[in-house]
C-alpha cells in the first residue's frame, strides 16, 4: 500500500476511483488516499483497516480531505463514525475553495451536510460553510434529530440532482433544500477545529464512500418534510403533492387586496423582479395601507421571505378579521418584521417583545445573531398555526417561540399588552393573512401556504 500523505497536502498517486456494479464508483479504495487532497487545517488523515481516520489537531482551522475531481449531479453514500461529542464533522458536497481567503491562506466553502454529536443533534442538516450559515437546521425536522448515533458508524445518503439537495441518516429523511449557488464542486470530509486542547487526538472515521453520477433517479420523500427553497416563487413537485401553494406568483397581485377596499392598491405596493414591495412614503404623505389575502385561513403553515431596508418596520399578521371597523392598521397576531438595530420600536414594549420574529407586543423571539441575515439580505419567516391552536414562529429555519391561542398564559399576555381592551384578541377561528405598510420599504417573496 502506498499512501502519499503529508499533514498539509495529500498528492494524487493514481486513480481515485474504483468502478462497481450498478453504476456506483468507490471514491476510497480502502488502501490509499489517491485522488484526495487536504485543504485548510492540519488535522491528520490516515488509513486504518480500510477506514479513513481523521484525527483532530489543536490550534488549527477546520480541515478538509477533498476529492481532486469535481461532481455535478450525484447520489453519494458513506458511513461516518464519531467517537466523542467534541468531534463535530460534516461532508462537503459541490464544495468550493477560495485560495485568496484568510489573507491568502485559502478557505473551503459551500454546502456541508452536518454531523452533530452534541445535544443539539442537527446531523444531516445543511450548513453553508464560510458563507450563509445554516440553510436547513433540524428545528425544521425535529423527528430526524435522533437518527445519528454517537460511537457507531452512521449511513449517510446525499442526493444532489439539479438544484435539489436531499439527505438521509440511517434511512431517516432529514433535509430537503432547493438552491442554485453552486452547480458543481468537490466532495470533502471534515475534521472540525477544536477549542480545547484536551480534545486533540479525537477521531472521526469515514468508510464505504461511493458515488453514482449517471442514470440518476431522484428519490421521493415519503413524509411531509419541509422544503427550504431559495428559488423565488416556485414550488417543488413534492410541495405541490403535499398541498402547498403560492400566495404570490411573482408576477401579479392576484389573491391580494387592500384592507380598505376590494381591490389592490393603485400606488404604494409594486411588483418588480419577482418581489411584492411596499414602497417608502414620506411623512405627511398618504400611505397606501396594508394588504390582505382574499381568502381566510384557519390552521395553516405559512412561509415567506422578507428583505428589510435600513430602519424599516413591517409585519406579517394572521387571524386578521377586519372586525374593528377598518380604522387604522387592521388587527391581528403579528410576526414582527423590523430592523432591530436602528428602528426605535425594538426598544419599546416589554423585554424586546417588539423585535424581529416576535409575536408583536406579546412574546419576545430570542435570536442568536448568526441566525439573522443582515439588512439588505433575505430572511425566511415561518408561522405554523396548528388545528389545536398552538402557534410557532420560525426565523431562518430556527424555531424562536411558540404559544397556544386562548390559553390562560396567552390571555394573561394579552391583558398586559396594548390589546388588553380588544375582546378575544387573536382568538378568531379564521382570518386573513396581512402584509403591513408602515411607511418603510420592505420586500416580500416566496409567500407560500399549506392548509393543515
Amino acid at each position: 500500500m502506498i499512501v502519499c500523505l503529508t499533514m498539509l497536502w495529500i498528492a494524487s498517486c493514481g486513480p481515485a476511483t474504483v468502478e462497481t456494479k450498478e453504476g456506483w464508483t468507490n471514491l476510497f479504495d480502502g488502501e490509499s488516499l489517491n485522488g484526495w487532497k487536504q485543504l485548510d487545517g492540519e488535522a491528520q488523515y490516515t488509513i486504518e483497516d480500510g477506514v479513513i481516520v481523521g484525527t483532530a489537531v489543536a490550534k488549527t482551522p477546520n480541515s478538509f480531505l477533498v476529492t481532486e475531481k469535481e461532481y455535478t449531479d450525484f447520489i453519494l453514500e458513506l458511513e461516518i463514525k464519531i467517537e466523542h461529542e467534541s468531534s463535530n464533522s460534516g461532508v462537503m458536497v459541490r464544495g468550493q475553495y477560495d485560495p485568496a481567503a484568510r489573507d491568502g491562506k485559502g478557505r473551503v466553502n459551500g454546502y456541508q451536510i452536518e454531523t452533530d454529536p452534541k445535544e443539539r443533534a442537527w446531523s444531516g442538516g445543511v450548513y453553508d460553510e464560510a458563507r450563509r450559515g445554516w440553510l436547513y437546521p433540524l428545528s425544521l425536522n425535529p423527528d430526524a434529530r435522533s437518527a445519528f448515533k454517537l460511537g457507531e458508524f452512521n449511513t449517510y445518503k446525499i442526493e444532489f440532482i439539479g438544484n435539489e439537495l436531499k439527505t438521509w441518516v440511517n434511512g431517516q429523511e432529514v433535509a430537503y433544500l432547493v438552491d442554485e449557488m453552486d452547480a458543481s464542486g468537490f466532495i470533502g470530509l471534515q475534521v472540525h477545529s477544536i477549542r480545547d486542547s484536551t480534545d486533540a487526538g479525537r477521531r472521526t472515521l469515514f468508510r464505504n464512500i461511493r458515488i453514482k453520477t449517471e442514470d440518476l433517479e431522484p428519490t421521493p420523500m415519503e413524509t411531509d418534510i419541509y422544503v427550504v427553497s431559495t428559488i423565488p416563487n416556485t414550488l417543488t413537485a413534492h410541495e405541490k403533492e403535499r398541498g402547498w401553494r403560492l400566495l404570490f406568483d411573482g408576477n401579479s397581485s392576484e389573491g391580494w387586496r387592500s384592507t380598505k377596499q376590494e381591490t389592490f392598491p393603485e400606488t404604494g405596493w409594486t411588483i418588480r423582479d419577482g418581489m411584492l414591495v411596499i414602497e417608502a412614503t414620506e411623512e405627511g404623505t398618504p400611505r397606501p395601507g396594508d394588504i390582505i389575502t382574499e381568502e381566510k385561513f384557519s390552521a395553516f403553515d405559512l412561509s415567506f421571505d422578507f428583505r428589510l431596508t435600513e430602519v424599516a418596520n413591517s409585519g406579517v399578521k394572521y387571524f386578521v378579521t377586519l372586525s374593528e371597523g377598518n380604522v387604522g392598521s387592521a388587527l391581528g397576531l403579528e410576526y414582527q418584521v423590523l430592523d432591530d438595530e436602528r428602528h426605535p420600536d425594538a426598544k419599546q414594549g416589554i423585554d424586546g417583545n417588539r423585535t424581529l420574529a416576535s409575536l408583536y407586543d406579546l412574546i419576545t423571539a430570542p435570536k442568536e445573531p448568526r441566525f439573522v441575515q443582515p439588512i439588505g439580505e433575505w430572511n425566511k419567516g415561518r408561522v405554523i398555526a396548528h388545528p389545536d391552536n398552538k402557534v410557532e414562529h420560525y426565523l431562518n429555519g430556527v424555531k424562536v417561540l411558540e404559544y397556544v391561542r386562548g390559553s390562560e398564559e396567552y390571555r394573561n399576555l394579552v391583558a398586559g399588552s396594548k390589546y388588553k381592551d380588544r375582546e378575544n384578541f387573536g382568538e378568531a377561528e379564521e382570518g386573513f393573512i396581512l402584509l403591513q405598510d408602515h411607511s418603510d420599504e420592505v420586500h416580500y417573496r416566496n409567500i407560500k401556504i399549506r392548509v393543515l
